[in-house]
């Protein structure tokens, strides 16, 4: 019994960038949740928003796409999906259970990206990884947006879209 409880929580560990070198704006996560993981999709279970609201964001129809098409639509409008940690141990896919985290090197990737304009966090644990890593970027737009997760339901869906719909400015 006491084993189970000081049992670590299993290490989680994030995808592999989807940039290239026209990418514009890079959205930013924290970590993938247990259903992203299990099928190896970015924000892949049913109850996040993020592919309704970059598909508004870039007036497309993505969520209904298969995944490959998803990322090569997003690469061709200059959008980049990645995360603030590389891996982190966490019961289930809650940010709040996060510890341990091993956070990403985001200067130095964001420096090789040339055509990088904006950075959007989703969600407060991106933003705060994100923006200390990052600081100040004379040129570069640091957005913070409400989390596209389903588990923050402290907005509603069409508020979440109201402030995504900023990262538009940025696309042009």
């Amino acid at each position: 019994m006491a084993e189970r409880l000081f049992a670590r929580a299993p290490r989680k560990i994030a995808f592999p960038p989807n940039v290239d070198a026209e990418t514009k704006l890079l959205i930013l996560g924290s970590l993938p949740g247990d259903a992203s993981i299990r099928q190896g999709e970015y924000y892949a279970h049913r109850g996040n928003g993020f592919w309704q609201l970059i598909g508004d964001v870039l007036g497309e129809h993505l969520r209904g796409q298969p995944y490959a098409m998803r990322l090569k639509r997003l690469r061709a409008r200059g959008v980049g999906l990645w995360d603030v940690i590389e891996s982190a141990e966490r019961p289930g896919s809650l940010d709040s259970s996060i510890r341990g985290a091993e956070l990403r090197d985001l200067g130095l990737f964001v420096e090789r990206l040339p055509a990088l304009r904006a950075i959007g966090f989703n969600g407060k644990t991106a933003s705060l990884h994100g923006r200390r890593q990052l600081g100040e970027r004379p040129g570069l737009a640091l957005i913070d947006l409400p989390s596209s997760s389903g588990a923050y339901a402290s907005l509603s869906r069409e508020a979440k879209r109201h402030a995504w719909s900023v990262l538009r400015d940025h696309l042009e």
